[in-house]
């Protein structure tokens, strides 16, 4: 294809011939700044008269606070203040924010009640971070100690419907009478641990006051949505906080509202200098959130030929005291099959815990392993090739809200991938392959993720010497959205991606979607595309452009609110080889592919590692991850990274990820998002490996040594 190019010579517009950028693979444009050390992130941005604040967590799991012995810590050298409930200024919680109510963990300091252990008790400021370290490990606190509760049983007496971002429960015909109905039935429960989403960057904000503006430098998610929460938490005018996030060093859910970034601001209030708060490894564990637990049952009911006449999908998970947090684990089961029975429920329960959080694909990644592990149970039931099974239930609309898919192709990334893999000559029955003391299985599952947009602004401008900059909101939480952006504003503008100068990461750009629900760089290239395009035709209609710069804005509200209700998601089919030691009780995943339809793909360099990253999250849920609560302290057995097991380079096989044609024909890219998909069904699909190279289910993850070596004592499902 052919585009035409702007360039600018003084005020006036010429043409010249551009191919286009997107769908061709480019570097990071951040990249080198990154290798570099050129590229500072939150904790790296030097301020004079800099002090550094120390969080101090509860270590009781539920009670009231007594005492704090502050004269001591204040007499101590260095220290400036120390911030409690006593002496913290007021807070407003009582209000709906981008992301609805806030997380009562944020608002720090504001009574004696301590719901869970590694609750802030006080933040302890100092002219170093040495100094504040000490003096907060030398901080006596008293407590009034109560009895907690801190463990998920699958029938907990307390448990109720929550909706979240999505209904609580869904029902659709007799669910009783088509399971009895059914030739074959399924009935079995899953579960998955607590998980943890530790980014290689902690968490980390400086906060300062500037001629009477408030300005955050932070690490988060959305520049846009923590400067309103900040607004609303301390009464401020929206217009006179300044949140800037331009380097993310990973985030993947965690990096919202926390308890750092309100405690800097407290501080740097008091102090009227610039304050740091940056979290440790261990106090990330009770304060950047988690996945919760889940407990799920799946009832399916089927004819002799596999059709489903009953699906039940049932799942429980945990949340805090404070905060009602839902994992909708649930939720799958409304878009990938259909029955003319269809009952889903996603409930909680309160314990005292730390509130869970958005963890990537929350309730997609816990609620595909638990169903498609249960579908592969019901194919070797019916005597059915999995993915036939699979194919032979694609609903024409929505399960459960009747509405088209905006794109469905899943069937094609079966197909694709049935043939790369080599799935044709796979024998259904387990347990006959062996390599040594090796037996050997494969597996395979499909996916799928909401392909969502949500309002954004963006800006354009033209500078006379031919450079464009584009200013929007986002975040690179390390995904390369800053380099997609930067193709996507170069076709738009028709121009070579080197005159893009891409701004993001700051919220005096304006409001923007966060990074999140794979939902980022689809709703910031609809808004750079928009702003770009328009001034690509003002600068056609001979625009000049002044010493300033000819800018244009956008705001995709209106567009995002004329598209037509449908079922918008991104498929994928993921398959997988195991190789389990009987012996040992090893596993070892050798080779995984994913082939995923997720709109169209603006940078197949960076995309292909999200895709990769997704499923090496998924080898390592299956295997490895499992974060264990002590029943008495109500915390962490390690709280660490040496204590919480992830998949390392040993564990990580060939991996191959690719994609079919799907473009999104109503978005004005084409993107549909990639983000999460990749994680998504990839544990069951090892689990289903699992299955094939030992005839032993593993229903519950992860899929241990012990728990293999338990297997092989002669049971027939663990």
């Amino acid at each position: 294809m052919t585009t035409v190019t702007t360039t600018t010579t003084g005020t006036t517009a010429a043409t010249s011939v551009q191919a286009p950028s997107v769908g061709t693979g480019h570097t990071r444009v951040e990249g080198r700044d990154k290798v570099t050390g050129a590229a500072r992130y939150a904790a790296e941005v030097p301020f004079a008269d800099l002090a550094h604040g120390w969080l101090v967590l509860s270590t009781i799991a539920r009670g009231r606070i007594v005492a704090l012995d502050t004269d001591p810590v204040l007499a101590m050298p260095g220290v400036l203040a120390v911030l409690d409930h006593r002496n913290a200024p007021h807070l407003v919680t009582d209000y709906q924010g981008m992301l609805g109510t806030p997380d009562p963990t944020c608002a720090v300091f504001q009574h004696d009640r301590v719901p869970h252990l590694g609750w802030p008790v006080a933040l302890v400021v100092a002219e170093t971070s040495e100094q504040a370290r000490e003096a907060a490990e030398a901080l006596v606190v008293r407590y009034e100690e109560e009895p907690h509760e801190v463990e998920l049983t699958g029938e907990h007496p307390d448990a109720y419907p929550v909706d979240g971002h999505m209904p609580a429960v869904t029902e659709k015909g007799d669910l009783d009478a088509q399971l009895a109905a059914s030739a074959v039935v399924v009935d079995a429960e899953y579960t998955t641990p607590e998980e943890h989403h530790n980014p290689m960057e902690p968490h980390a904000a400086t906060a300062r006051w500037d001629d009477g503006r408030l300005e955050v430098i932070d690490s988060n998610q959305g520049v846009t949505w923590v400067a309103g929460e900040l607004a609303n938490l301390f009464s401020l005018d929206p217009a006179s906080v300044r949140v800037r996030s331009e380097h993310v060093g990973g985030g993947f859910g965690s990096k919202g509202v926390r308890a750092h970034q309100v405690a800097a601001v407290m501080a740097a209030t008091l102090l009227q200098r610039p304050v740091r708060v940056v979290l440790t490894r261990r106090q990330m564990f009770s304060l950047a959130g988690y996945r919760s637990p889940t407990t799920q049952r799946i009832r399916l009911g089927a004819d002799p030929d596999g059709r489903l006449r009953a699906l039940e999908h049932r799942s429980l998970s945990r949340t805090s005291t404070v905060y009602e947090f839902v994992e909708p684990s649930a939720g799958v089961a409304r878009v990938m099959y259909d029955a003319d029975a269809h009952h889903t429920a996603n409930r909680v329960v309160r314990l005292d815990v730390p509130s869970p959080t958005y963890m990537r694909a929350p309730g997609e990644a816990p609620g595909s392993f638990a169903l498609e592990a249960a579908l592969d149970e019901l194919a070797e039931k019916c005597g059915i090739d999995p993915i036939e099974l699979r194919l032979r239930n694609e609903p024409e609309t929505g399960p459960v809200s009747g509405l088209p898919f905006a794109g469905r192709n899943l069937a094609a990334c079966f197909r694709e991938g049935a043939q790369r893999f080599g799935w044709a000559d796979r024998d259904r029955r387990p347990g006959l392959r062996r390599e040594g003391r090796w037996l050997l299985g494969t597996g395979t599952a499909a996916a799928s993720f909401p392909s969502g947009a949500a309002p954004s602004t963006a800006t354009a401008t033209a500078h006379p010497d031919g450079t464009f900059t584009v200013r929007i909101s986002a975040a690179d939480i390390g995904t390369g959205a800053r380099t997609a952006l930067t193709l996507v504003a170069a076709d738009a503008l028709q121009v070579a991606p080197e005159r893009i100068r891409m701004r993001i990461g700051d919220s005096d750009f304006g409001p923007a979607m966060i990074a999140g629900g794979s939902m980022g760089t689809r709703s910031w290239s609809w808004a750079v595309k928009t702003a770009a395009g328009e001034l690509r035709e003002r600068l056609a209609l001979g625009a000049d452009i002044p010493a300033e710069g000819l800018t244009v804005q956008s705001d995709t509200t209106e567009a995002l609110g004329a598209l037509t209700p449908a079922e918008r998601h991104s498929f994928g089919a993921q398959f997988a080889e195991v190789a389990v030691d009987m012996t040992t009780g090893e596993v070892r995943v050798r080779r995984m592919l994913g082939i995923f339809a997720a709109g169209r793909i603006v940078n197949p360099l960076t995309a292909r590692n999200q895709f990769l990253g997704g499923m090496i999250w998924g080898i390592s849920m299956a295997l490895h991850e499992e974060a264990a609560r002590d029943r008495a302290s109500g915390g962490h057995v390690g709280a660490d990274l040496a204590g919480y097991h992830v998949a390392t380079h040993a564990d990580v096989p060939r991996i191959e990820a690719d994609w079919i044609d799907d473009t999104d024909p109503d978005d004005p890219v084409g993107i549909k998002g990639i983000g999460e998909i990749g994680v998504v069904g990839a544990a069951a699909a090892v689990a289903n490996a699992v299955w094939h190279a030992t005839g032993v289910r593993h229903r519950s993850l992860p899929i241990r040594p012990d728990r293999v070596l338990s297997a092989a004592t002669g049971a027939t499902d663990a």
